[in-house]
C-alpha cells in the first residue's frame, strides 16, 4: 500500500488552512493597526474615523495574505476564480435569493441564541466590539459604512466562503461523499467564523450566518448571493447602531 504523504493527509491539511486563515485574520490586524499607530498616533487611530480606516485595511490584509501567499507554498492550495466563487457573473437569481437568505439566518441564530441562553455563561446583549462604537456622523458614518457594509462582507466571504470552503470541499471530495463533504465543509467554516470574533454571542449569530451563505455557495456555486446577503445583513444593524442610535 502506497504510503499517503504526511502533507497531504486530509485532516492535516484542512487543520492548516484554518490555522493560516486565523492566523492571518490577527496578523492583518496587528500590522496595520501598529503601522497607523507608528504613524499617525495612538489618539488619532482611536477616533471613529479612522477606526474604520484600521478595520477595512485589516480584511484587504488578511484577504491579501490568505489568497496570495498560499499559492507560493503549495500548489494544492492555488487559487482560481472558480476556486473563490468568483467565477461568472451575479445574476438575477442571487439578488433574488439574498433577502430570503438573509430571513433565514436570523431565524437559524435566534434558534441557536436561544439554545445558548440556557447557559448561564452566554451573554447574548454583549455588545460587539467594532472600534467605533459610538453614534457616528458625518464623515466618520460614511468611512463606517464602506468598511462595514461593503468591505467587511465582500473580504470575508472571499476569506470563508470563498477560499477556505472551495479549498476543503476540494479536499474532502476527494475522500468521501458529497454530502459528508458538504456538511464538514459548512461546520468547519462557520466554527472557524464564529472564533474569528472573538466573543460567544456574536459567535453565535455568525456561525449562523456562515451555514445559510455556505449553502448559497452550493445552490448557486459562487459567493455573489452570500456577498449580497451579507452586505444586507451589515447594513441593517448598521442602520439600526449609527442611524437611529439603538
Amino acid at each position: 500500500m502506497k504510503k499517503v504523504k504526511w502533507y497531504k493527509k486530509p485532516v492535516l491539511l484542512i487543520f492548516l488552512m484554518c490555522i493560516w486563515v486565523f492566523a492571518s485574520v490577527i496578523a492583518a490586524q496587528l500590522i496595520v493597526g501598529w503601522l497607523m499607530v507608528w504613524l499617525l498616533g495612538a489618539e488619532t487611530v482611536q477616533r471613529p474615523v479612522w477606526m474604520a480606516v484600521y478595520s477595512a485595511l485589516s480584511y484587504i490584509v488578511a484577504m491579501a495574505l490568505i489568497i496570495l501567499v498560499p499559492p507560493r507554498i503549495a500548489k494544492k492550495w492555488g487559487v482560481t476564480r472558480k476556486g473563490l466563487g468568483l467565477n461568472e457573473m451575479p445574476t438575477w437569481t442571487d439578488i433574488g435569493l439574498a433577502p430570503i437568505a438573509f430571513i433565514v439566518s436570523l431565524m437559524l441564530a435566534a434558534g441557536l441564541v436561544a439554545l445558548f441562553n440556557l447557559f448561564p455563561w452566554f451573554d447574548a446583549d454583549q455588545t460587539q466590539e467594532l472600534g467605533f462604537n459610538a453614534f457616528v456622523v458625518g464623515w466618520d458614518r460614511i468611512v463606517a459604512f464602506i468598511t462595514l457594509v461593503v468591505v467587511a462582507p465582500i473580504a470575508e466571504e472571499v476569506i470563508f466562503r470563498g477560499w477556505l470552503y472551495g479549498k476543503i470541499r476540494e479536499v474532502l471530495a476527494e475522500k468521501m461523499s458529497e454530502k459528508a463533504s458538504i456538511a464538514i465543509s459548512v461546520l468547519v467554516v462557520s466554527v472557524l467564523f464564529g472564533l474569528v470574533h472573538l466573543q460567544w454571542n456574536v459567535g453565535v449569530n455568525v456561525f449562523a450566518l456562515s451555514v445559510v451563505l455556505c449553502g448559497l455557495r452550493e445552490v448557486t456555486g459562487t459567493i455573489y448571493a452570500g456577498i449580497l446577503t451579507h452586505m444586507l445583513k451589515n447594513g441593517v444593524a448598521f442602520y439600526l447602531l449609527y442611524v437611529l442610535g439603538m
